[in-house]
């Protein structure tokens, strides 16, 4: 007896619950078919504005030379590359130097993925002022640049759990606290495959420190 009234109860809380949600789309229905048409042109010509805008832009980067991983040959080549870009991500390498094709192997899977910023390479051996200008002294060292101006470092794999295993995305969440990349993950929780395995390098960052100088790296030269 006490099971079929809990039944009742149920179905009766069930029934309730559809009707208001059918009420609520009939609510919206109403509140299309109240829009005319006229407001209906203006909403789809904004649409259309804005993913053409959206098109052009992508189409401006690409035209720059984004959505590709790249070597810079000279360092007068690095300032005419960065001088076109808002964002740009200059990896320091040397040939003798293994863990630089670590780096290669992520930046040319994020470059694809992150139009909206410029990926490049530099030989550092090939570039005595500007390694010494932008006080490049551990190999390999990423240089991360807004608007012309450096505004952090990557170097070596300090910041990314000491580890050579470090992951894609690891590497692509240290570049949104930079905020080089248009990031669409929680910068306050870095994905790392195991928090234990870094040990006790990494704790939840504060919002002073996930920017800036203040989370600068002290890795050694390979």
């Amino acid at each position: 007896m006490a099971a079929d009234m809990f039944s009742k109860a149920l179905e009766a809380q069930i029934l309730q619950t559809a009707e208001i949600v059918e009420e609520q789309l009939d609510a919206e229905i109403q509140k299309l078919d109240e829009v005319d048409e006229d407001e209906l042109e203006i909403l789809k010509q904004r649409r259309l504005e804005a993913l053409k805008k959206a098109q052009q832009q992508k189409q401006d980067w690409l035209s720059k030379g984004h959505g590709e991983y790249r070597e810079v040959p000279s360092e007068r080549d690095f300032f005419q590359e960065v001088k076109g870009s808002k964002n740009v991500v200059c990896h320091f390498y040397r040939d003798t130097t293994y863990r630089c094709l670590i780096f290669d192997k992520h930046l040319t899977v994020l470059a694809k993925k992150h139009i909206e910023t410029k990926f490049i390479k530099l030989n550092a051996e090939k570039s005595p002022f500007l390694c010494e200008r932008l006080r490049i002294k551990v190999i390999p060292t990423l240089a991360l640049l807004k608007d012309g101006k450096t505004q952090d470092y990557v170097v070596g794999f300090t910041d990314l759990g000491n580890t050579d295993d470090f992951t894609t995305e690891t590497l692509e969440w240290r570049l949104g606290c930079a905020g080089v990349i248009n990031y669409s993950g929680n910068l306050m929780d870095p994905p790392f495959q195991s928090q234990k395995k870094f040990g006790a390098t990494f704790t939840k960052l504060d919002k002073k420190s996930i920017r800036g100088k203040k989370y600068d790296s002290d890795s050694d030269d390979d």
